[in-house]
């Protein structure tokens, strides 16, 4: 086999790199910001954003927003958090539970799960359910986050 082989069936047309980030829009940004610095994701930056070529984008008009830019700390994953001032977010169900249709869930690799927890409680985090080992792989728990999104917690068990 060459190499042509390997490259997968959308060889030749355009291709995914890589995944970007994802993003949140939450009511209180400072708060957002606070709590997933806590969580161990660097802050990258912070923007206002707004104009034709935004509203074109995300198909509102007269959007104005702040977003921060966060960043694990291995540099590959981001997380963009944006509090709109206009138009003002529809609200959504910030205690929708964990088999709710749509994407509303992230979940880090960590070490030291119980050290974060505490960390975060006084955030607002509280977990959903318990923490569980699964098998003899992992301790895991989900817990609630800003705008009420579900974080999930991985510590592998060594």
């Amino acid at each position: 086999m060459d190499d042509a082989d390997h490259r997968g069936p959308h060889s030749g047309r355009g291709t995914i790199q890589r995944m970007d980030n994802v993003a949140i829009v939450v009511d209180d940004l400072a708060a957002a910001i606070t709590f997933f610095v806590e969580l161990g994701l660097e802050l990258e930056g912070e923007a206002t954003v707004e104009g034709s070529a935004v509203d074109r984008l995300v198909g509102l008009e007269g959007v104005r927003s702040d977003i921060a830019m966060m960043r694990t700390p291995d540099g590959h994953g981001r997380l963009e958090l944006t509090k709109y001032h206009t138009p003002s977010s529809r609200d959504g169900d910030p205690s929708a539970p964990a088999n709710t249709l749509g994407m509303h869930r992230i979940m880090f690799a960590v070490e030291d799960i119980d050290d974060i927890l505490d960390r975060l409680r006084p955030h607002g985090a509280e977990l959903l359910g318990e923490l569980v080992r699964y098998e003899n792989s992992y301790r895991l728990c989900y817990l609630r986050g800003p705008a009420g999104i579900i974080v999930a917690l991985a510590e592998q068990i060594k």
